[in-house]
């Protein structure tokens, strides 16, 4: 069988599926993890990330059962929600490189300032920290936080601020989010092209009179 006959666009295309529900699972689960640990919460492309996530493997799914059945109707709404897929993952992967550490202290900041007293206190005992940051801009925010803070590592006096592990793996988070993502992206723009082609492809399985 040559390549680019029927059999092997539909290997191709069933590969290309299997790879991207593979990626929409990983971009969940790095998203969830800086959510759920508390350290990105408050940047708010994680949550698009986790969408985008959602999505490719949503459409993974439906590409998979399209190109085994050689559906027409799932194939051409795959093709076209694939696209809208690579342009939202493309974008939102290439805000989560260029998110610098000032706009990432920027934002943590204000969401600092927002939280109630208790919450303040739970994250700092979830990540073993006092305060946000321990500079001069946010000095007096910073002795009033150390006041209330309860934190485990007062016991040894080797507090750190909460701060400083919140941008050390909410940087780590957004490069491993923006470098598969922007990676990846492009392999949906392959994905697009193969599902046409396949689709337009005549089943050697069905009569040979009808056009597919």
């Amino acid at each position: 069988m040559v390549c680019g006959g029927f059999a092997c666009s539909k290997n191709a295309l069933c590969s290309l599926n299997v790879v991207y529900m593979l990626v929409g699972l990983l971009l969940i689960v790095v998203a969830a993890w800086g959510k759920g640990f508390g350290i990105v919460s408050s940047i708010h492309i994680i949550g698009g990330v986790i969408a985008v996530g959602f999505f490719l493997l949503l459409i993974s799914i439906v590409g998979l059962i399209g190109a085994v059945n050689h559906h027409q109707v799932m194939l051409f709404f795959y093709m076209v929600i694939l696209f809208i897929v690579f342009l939202f993952q493309f974008g939102v992967s290439c805000s989560c490189l260029a998110m610098n550490q000032g706009q990432q202290e920027k934002l943590l900041s204000s969401s600092w300032r927002i939280m109630s007293n208790d919450t303040r206190g739970n994250l700092e005992n979830k990540l073993d920290c006092c305060g946000l940051f321990n500079n001069t801009q946010h000095m007096a925010e910073f002795g009033s936080d150390l006041i209330l803070c309860r934190a485990p590592c007062l016991q040894n006096k080797a507090c750190i601020t909460c701060g400083q592990k919140m941008l050390q793996h909410a940087s780590e988070a957004l490069k491993i989010l923006g470098g598969v993502g922007l990676f990846f992206s492009f392999t949906e723009i392959l994905g697009v092209w193969l599902a046409m082609r396949y689709r337009n492809q005549k089943d050697p399985r069905a009569n040979p009179s009808a056009f597919l």
